[in-house]
């Protein structure tokens, strides 16, 4: 699935460095995350190669990609949270600015917002891993770290650090076990939150938007069922690929004994974490391909449609079209549908 995972998120970037939409402000977010995808793909799949292999320093480099691994995961939750935070922004600008030109300041000031956003999600999980790096180097944590299958799971449990570790740094490593799982949990649970308040944002001014233009012209539609479709979609896939690693935490901590339970999520987590690039290029395509669709059928109905009826679409779509015509818009229409 790591395979995958690698081959979805360099599909996603190399059609936008194809299609020469790469420094588009709204599919910026989504290349981020396809990159974050891509690097934590890569770490994965450097942990799996490792792991049935013997190499010097094995420990020392086992637990460090699962360091670099973190800071990978962490960051592909904010820039999820990032992605779904500017098509919300660009549908209230939208909604706003119906009827008129959207003045260059708004657009200035939202690409500054999103340049900030990418700023602090590529620098908040750096800062916040780097105590695992620090302490858990000085404290030699990797010792043995390549030993029962630990250079491929996520998390290791106290209890196996207890009898591997010298007593002098069981605590620290066991504090720095509890803390990895602590920023885990909390960097998901706080995206989870954040991504379900836009979500019900979002639908609110789907409907305030489509109810203050009246009749929607096709291609207008189009647009609007496509990025209604990629704002239900990306939390989906966000939750099916990190939600059995959450609850593989959780079950660990409330019932570090149980085994066999833990071995089923494992499997269960390692199939679906590891499949968040894969499950973003498929619904960027799906949702391209739907958009195309809608466009195609409007065609062809409009080939069947009466003058009279032309003429009303023509009427009243007319304060859309000028919405259309807007930097911002413009962009959406353009580029990433």
């Amino acid at each position: 699935m790591a395979t995958l995972s690698v081959i979805g998120s360099t599909s996603l970037i190399t059609y936008a460095v194809f299609q020469n939409i790469q420094k588009s402000p709204e599919i910026r977010p989504l290349l981020y995350l396809s990159f974050s995808d891509l690097l934590l793909g890569i770490c994965w799949l450097t942990e799996t190669l490792l792991y049935g292999t013997s190499v010097p320093s094995k420990d020392i480099i086992c637990y460090n990609l699962q360091a670099v691994g973190q800071i990978f995961y962490i960051s592909s939750f904010l820039y999820t949270v990032n992605y779904i935070w500017y098509l919300c922004t660009e549908l209230r600008m939208k909604y706003n600015q119906s009827g008129q030109s959207t003045p260059p300041l708004v657009i200035d000031y939202t690409c500054r917002v999103s340049q900030m956003a990418f700023i602090l999600s590529s620098l908040i999980p750096l800062l916040l891993v780097t105590p695992v790096f620090c302490l858990g180097n000085a404290s030699e944590c990797f010792r043995n770290f390549s030993q029962s299958h630990r250079c491929i799971l996520m998390h290791s449990p106290p209890s196996t650090m207890t009898e591997l570790m010298p007593s002098a740094n069981t605590s620290v490593c066991s504090a720095l076990y509890f803390y990895g799982i602590t920023i885990f949990l909390t960097s998901f649970l706080l995206s989870l939150l954040t991504i379900m308040v836009l979500l019900i944002q979002a639908q609110t001014l789907f409907k305030k938007f489509v109810k203050s233009t009246g009749f929607l012209g096709s291609e207008q539609w189009a647009m609007i069922h496509t990025v209604d479709q990629r704002v239900r979609l990306y939390p989906v896939a966000f939750f099916c690929c990190w939600g059995p690693a959450v609850i593989l935490m959780i079950i660990k901590l409330i019932r570090p004994q149980d085994t066999k339970l833990h071995m089923t999520l494992y499997v269960l987590q390692a199939l679906t974490a590891t499949s968040q690039g894969l499950l973003n290029c498929g619904v960027y395509g799906w949702t391209q391909h739907k958009f195309h669709q809608l466009k195609e059928e409007a065609r062809r109905d409009a080939d069947t449609q009466t003058p009279l009826l032309c003429s009303q679409k023509r009427f009243y779509s007319r304060g859309l079209d000028s919405l259309e015509s807007t930097p911002a818009f413009a962009t959406s229409a353009s580029t990433i549908l």
